[in-house]
C-alpha cells in the first residue's frame, strides 16, 4: 500500500496538498489541468521531499529516502534513451549502469526487448527507431527494473491512437505480472479508461483520493467537467479504450 499521509508540498509560491492511499497493485490515473501538480505528484513519489507529512510505502516511511533508494521507477515522456548506446544497452541499464551483464542479465534484456515487440533490435541506436519503437525500449527498461511502484508521466501522448492503444496494454501486462502499483498522468479520459481502475483529480492545489475511473467520468464533478470540456464524453472514450 502506498500513503500520503498529510503530504504538502510548497514551491515557491505553487502549493500541492496529498492525503490518500493507494492499494498495492493498483492502476491509477492521474488526471487534472495543466500547472496544477500532476508531475509534482509523481515527483514526491519518485524523490522530492515534502515539506510536510510522510510518504509510506508498506507502512515504511520512504520520504527521507534518497530517489535511488526509493521502490519506483519512472518513464517521462521524452523516453531519455541515450543516442549513443544501442537500445539493449539503454534497456540494460535498467539494470545497471557500469560494468558488463552476467549472462543471466544479458537473457533478462532480450527477454525484456522480445516483450515488447523490438527482438532483432538489440544492436540499433535509438535514432535508428520510430518514436513507437522508442517508447517501447523506455518502456522494456522500465519494466526491467521490477520495481513495485511504476510512475509514467504521459510517456505515451505524442503517439497516434492505436499505438498508444497498444503500449497501455503492454504497460497493464506488464504490471499485472509483476505486481506492480501504477501511477499515470495523462490528459485523455480514454487513456484513463484503458489502464486505469482508480484515478485521482489534480485541481485546484489538491490531489484528491483515488475513486473509481468510470464513475469519475460517467458524472464528473463541476471542476473536472471544465477541465475536460465534454470535448470527449464517456460513450467515446470508451470506444476509444475498447
Amino acid at each position: 500500500m502506498l500513503t500520503l499521509d498529510g503530504i504538502t508540498v510548497d514551491l515557491g509560491g505553487f502549493h500541492l496538498a496529498a492525503d490518500l492511499t493507494i492499494p498495492q497493485g493498483d492502476r491509477v490515473a492521474v488526471i487534472g489541468p495543466s500547472g496544477a501538480g500532476k508531475s509534482t505528484l509523481l515527483g514526491v513519489i519518485a524523490g522530492f521531499t515534502p515539506h510536510q507529512g510522510r510518504l509510506l510505502w508498506k507502512d515504511q516511511r520512504i520520504d527521507g529516502a534518497r530517489p535511488g533508494d526509493r521502490p519506483v521507477a519512472v518513464l517521462f515522456q521524452d523516453n531519455n534513451l541515450f543516442p549513443h548506446l544501442t537500445i539493449a544497452r539503454n534497456v540494460a541499464l535498467g539494470l545497471r549502469t557500469k560494468g558488463r551483464l552476467t549472462p543471466d542479465e544479458q537473457r533478462t534484456v532480450t527477454e525484456a526487448l522480445d516483450r515488447v515487440g523490438l527482438s532483432g533490435f538489440e544492436d540499433r541506436k535509438p535514432a535508428a527507431l520510430s518514436g513507437g519503437q522508442q517508447s517501447r525500449a523506455a518502456l522494456a527498461r522500465l519494466l526491467i527494473q521490477a520495481k513495485p511502484i511504476l510512475l509514467l508521466d504521459e510517456p505515451f501522448s505524442a503517439l497516434g491512437p492505436a499505438l498508444k492503444d497498444e503500449m497501455l496494454d503492454l504497460v497493464a501486462e506488464g504490471a499485472d505480472a509483476s505486481g506492480a502499483t501504477v501511477l499515470m498522468v495523462t490528459h485523455d479520459p480514454g487513456d484513463a479508461l484503458r489502464l486505469a481502475g482508480h484515478t485521482i483529480v489534480v485541481s485546484d492545489c489538491r490531489a484528491a483520493p483515488p475513486i473509481p475511473t468510470a464513475a469519475l467520468l460517467e458524472d464528473p464533478p463541476p471542476y473536472l467537467s471544465a477541465y475536460l470540456g465534454r470535448r470527449r464524453p464517456l460513450d467515446e472514450a470508451a470506444k476509444t479504450s475498447g
